[in-house]
């Protein structure tokens, strides 16, 4: 990790052990990989891995809020541009992830620094961006992931993590994304000496205890300390 005062990269903060799906995915199959891994979004990628769209909940919750047009809509549906409509027909009825997924992707290299990225997603109203490396996907960067990185550079000494708690830092928050029940938006952990520290907030003492139990598990950690808090009301009704 940087020292304070350096800028962080995108290679330093994406999600490498990303899943995938290949355009021809059926849209059911889409959404329940999306409820099965407890994730929000999938890229979806060519044979070469050069990432062709994203698609997220929002463009699958959209095939349920398409709704008739009112009494005047035919009428008014003269004057306008038909393109947004045909686009969102496709996704509302699509039948593969080509059909349903955003194509205008907002992509970054592995070296846009962390400041770069929060812009464009600020700019953009977006919550997530690809990282490429010669054209294809090496990673994932989201606003959780900038967070994450955010509270472990206030907290962490000024010189750089060891690569091995660096190592068990990527492996405990890939198990973190493979269970349904983690809320990797609001729980940061942090490694120093193979010590696991979980800051952010809990929904519950289960949720402690299973973040306790699942970090322990991860090779190389010799302790886990919580220091989250309990979850204020008002996240509990975002999260």
């Amino acid at each position: 990790m940087p020292a304070k005062g350096d800028a962080m990269r995108a290679r330093e903060l994406m999600s490498r052990d990303l899943v995938v799906v290949p355009p021809e995915t059926p849209v059911p199959a889409v959404a329940e990989l999306l409820a099965a891994r407890g994730i929000s979004a999938v890229p979806v990628v060519d044979e070469g891995g050069r990432p062709l769209g994203i698609v997220t909940e929002g463009d699958l919750i959209r095939r349920l809020a398409e709704a008739p047009r009112g009494p005047l809509g035919w009428f008014l549906d003269l004057f306008r541009d038909p393109t947004p409509m045909i686009r969102r027909y496709a996704k509302a009825h699509g039948a593969t992830a080509r059909d349903v997924m955003t194509k205008e992707l907002v992509c970054v290299e592995e070296d846009t620094p962390a400041e770069r990225i929060a812009a464009l997603m600020e700019r953009h109203n977006i919550r997530r961006v690809p990282v490429l490396r010669e054209g294809r996907l090496a990673g994932m960067v989201s606003r959780a992931d900038l967070l994450r990185a955010l509270l472990r550079r206030e907290a962490a000494p000024s010189a750089p993590a060891p690569a091995e708690d660096r190592e068990i830092l990527r492996a405990v928050i890939a198990a973190m994304r493979e269970q349904p029940w983690t809320d990797t938006f609001w729980v940061y952990p942090d490694v120093s000496d193979g010590v696991v520290t979980l800051y952010g907030y809990a929904r519950s003492d289960d949720m402690r205890e299973g973040l306790r139990l699942l970090a322990q598990r991860v090779p190389g950690v010799k302790r886990v300390e919580d220091r989250m808090q309990r979850m204020p009301l008002i996240l509990r009704a975002l999260a």
